[in-house]
């Protein structure tokens, strides 16, 4: 994988650049359609390859590790033919959602045992075997296995938790040379920077981890119910840190707003479950503001969502017939509103590409922050 650096916002540290990965080119900043279970729910692969022209989603470790499993997607030829989906997959660790399972996992240096929440059987997470999977999947960039504590968390707790994933890492980076040495694999791993929100431990993992002269690197460990502000400002804090020639992620965030605030602090690529969440409980992103569609106002609204949007809902259908799909609990309405909210969020991405490839992102971050506060 080859990260091209295109241009930079000499105002901020805001960055285009070109992903190379085994199946396509990712122009960055880029934001990437949550697919838990290899399929973002809703939305079908035509319309994110289609109307979407998404080049990249994420999948989840965790639980395509419990289900299917990774020998039946190897078997199947990996998780781009299992999935049937031709562009690059990103695949977490399965990390988070281990750590959230606080009452049926234990940590130990060497890894986490855990308990499925499907049927309480007892599995165990180690770098190496997370690798392993992931390798199984075909994935184009893996994330090792990391610790990623709630917040608040005592400096002690965070010490320890990122000290942790620096030795996951390094045992996780391992198994990724092997695989590569023995499989001739293209694939890429990203190790990801720990410390909670305290700046001594984010520069200190970021020390650890730039050693090992990856291809990318991930800021984890935000979007755990920190303030807004202080996810901004560790992300700010550790960004210049990483390598100016390498992509960098932030995972887990964040809202549309917030997009153009993380590519001004140096970020590439992120990912988060709001537009497929939001959309399925009724709130919609608009260019006129978010639209809570079972509002008894929009019951005889004959105007499409979001006149500026050319996405298929946009283009098809009135806001009263989505409110009535929504009020009816018509499993459509999930289909249609995650395509338009995934719609404005890349469209979004792209926008603040295009503005940094014309020199203008200064003014179009300006604009976006002018209308946050109007």
């Amino acid at each position: 994988m080859r990260f091209e650096l295109v241009a930079t916002c000499p105002d901020t540290g805001a960055r285009a650049g070109l992903l190379h990965t085994p199946h396509g080119i990712v122009e960055t900043p880029v934001f990437m359609p949550v697919g838990t279970q290899a399929t973002v729910k809703g939305v079908a692969q035509r319309e994110l390859a289609g109307d979407l022209d998404a080049r990249i989603i994420l999948a989840n470790t965790y639980h395509l590790f419990l289900r299917p499993g990774p020998d039946v997607i190897r078997s199947l030829g990996g998780l781009h033919c299992f999935m049937a989906w031709p562009r690059a997959i990103l695949t977490d660790s399965g990390g988070f959602q281990v750590f959230s399972l606080s009452d049926l996992r234990k940590i130990t240096d060497q890894g986490v045992t855990f308990r499925s929440h499907l049927d309480g059987d007892a599995h165990l997470f180690t770098p190496e075997s997370t690798v392993d999977v992931q390798m199984a999947f075909g994935s184009d960039i893996m994330m090792p296995l990391d610790e990623c504590i709630e917040y608040p968390a005592s400096h002690e707790a965070a010490a320890v938790a990122m000290r942790r994933t620096s030795a996951w890492a390094q045992a996780s980076w391992q198994r990724y040379r092997q695989h590569v040495e023995d499989t001739g694999s293209q694939a890429a791993l990203f190790p990801i920077v720990q410390g909670s929100m305290f700046p001594d431990l984010r520069r200190a993992s970021a020390q650890d981890l730039v050693e090992l002269d990856a291809p990318g690197y991930a800021i984890g460990g935000l979007s755990v119910g920190e303030p807004r502000e202080l996810s901004l400002e560790m992300t700010e804090l550790t960004a210049p840190l990483l390598p100016a020639d390498r992509p960098r992620y932030v995972m887990g965030v964040g809202m549309p707003e917030e997009l153009p605030e993380y590519v001004a602090r140096g970020v590439d690529m992120m990912d988060c479950v709001l537009p497929s969440r939001n959309a399925r409980n009724g709130c919609l992103f608009t260019s006129r503001g978010k639209v809570v569609i079972k509002q008894a106002r929009y019951r005889d609204d004959p105007t499409p969502l979001d006149p500026e949007c050319s996405c298929y809902t946009c283009r098809t259908y009135s806001r009263a017939y989505l409110r009535h799909l929504f009020q009816a609990g018509e499993i459509l309405f999930a289909s249609l509103g995650t395509l338009h909210n995934l719609k404005y969020y890349l469209d979004r991405m792209r926008q603040i590409r295009q503005a940094i490839l014309l020199g203008r992102f200064r003014a179009f971050l300006d604009t976006v922050r002018s209308a946050a506060v109007e």
